[in-house]
């Protein structure tokens, strides 16, 4: 058994371009994260603290200006293969069905992309089975304008494990639908994730959310983001919705909300 963490962020600062690495004006500062392989875990904060700029660390499509990611093993030098992403938008492409959509990754990813041709039944046959994982059965070959906001993200969410990545990142993916819609979201990435434990980073406003879905919760500071607490959550797996109603459950939220209430409470420092 490997014990090396999957995720391994050590002191890791970024400035986003050179005139404010001068002014030594961070978005995020001293991250230091060890993830095991496997482990889900939910990032919050308040806005604009930097946890969009963390997912950008943590799918290589940003480089640190100070300190070191190495991620499965290896040191993160460009655009992770071995990740899918969901974002608060599904962004389908309106010109292609469910199920189109979904194969998009296969499109674009080697090995996937090369043998797309002769691989075709067998990639369409894992979209359509993973589109009725998530209750889109029936559903495989309507537009996205056919669908509702929360299918659009069912099939956004399918999108991004299509290509069978090690490493799932969603960034706010049930911030815009409806308390009810968002609670059968949670059920289902539950139990995706169960079935297949592949790591989750989830970014989310929603405490609730977090201490749900994770393993571990990070709270982040306000800009220049960092993490200054990490919460493991002990509540037993598998985890029902009726969770979130007992004393333990809320608790937990409480103390969450009471981290970032003293986090915004912070004064910014005065300008000299």
């Amino acid at each position: 058994m490997n014990n090396s963490p999957f995720v391994d962020f050590q002191d890791v600062w970024l400035a986003y371009n050179d005139e404010l690495l001068a002014l030594k004006q961070y978005a995020v500062e001293a991250i230091d994260l060890k993830v095991q392989e496997g482990e889900f875990i939910a990032i919050v904060g308040p806005s604009g603290c930097g946890k969009s700029t963390f997912m950008k660390l943590a799918t290589g499509l940003r480089m640190p200006s100070q300190g070191s990611i190495r991620i499965d093993g290896q040191p993160v030098t460009g655009p992770l293969k071995i990740s899918g992403m969901a974002f608060q938008a599904p962004s389908l492409l309106p010109w292609r069905t469910t199920v189109d959509n979904v194969l998009l990754p296969l499109e674009i990813v080697e090995p996937h992309r090369s043998q797309l041709k002769q691989k075709r039944q067998e990639y369409e046959a894992r979209a359509r089975g993973l589109l009725q994982k998530v209750g889109l059965g029936g559903y495989e070959d309507k537009f996205p304008w056919q669908l509702s906001g929360g299918m659009q993200q069912r099939a956004s969410i399918c999108r991004a494990l299509i290509h069978e990545p090690k490493m799932l990142l969603l960034d706010e993916p049930f911030g815009a639908l409806d308390a009810f819609t968002r609670e059968e979201l949670w059920c289902i990435l539950r139990d995706l994730w169960t079935e297949q434990r592949f790591n989750v980073i989830l970014v989310t406003h929603d405490l609730r959310e977090s201490v749900f879905l994770a393993d571990t919760v990070y709270v982040m500071s306000k800009s220049p983001g960092r993490f200054v607490v990490r919460r493991q959550i002990d509540l037993p797996r598998p985890r029902d919705l009726e969770i979130t109603y007992t004393k333990e459950f809320t608790d937990i939220v409480h103390e969450l909300r009471g981290h970032i209430g003293a986090i915004r409470k912070q004064s910014a420092p005065v300008a000299q």
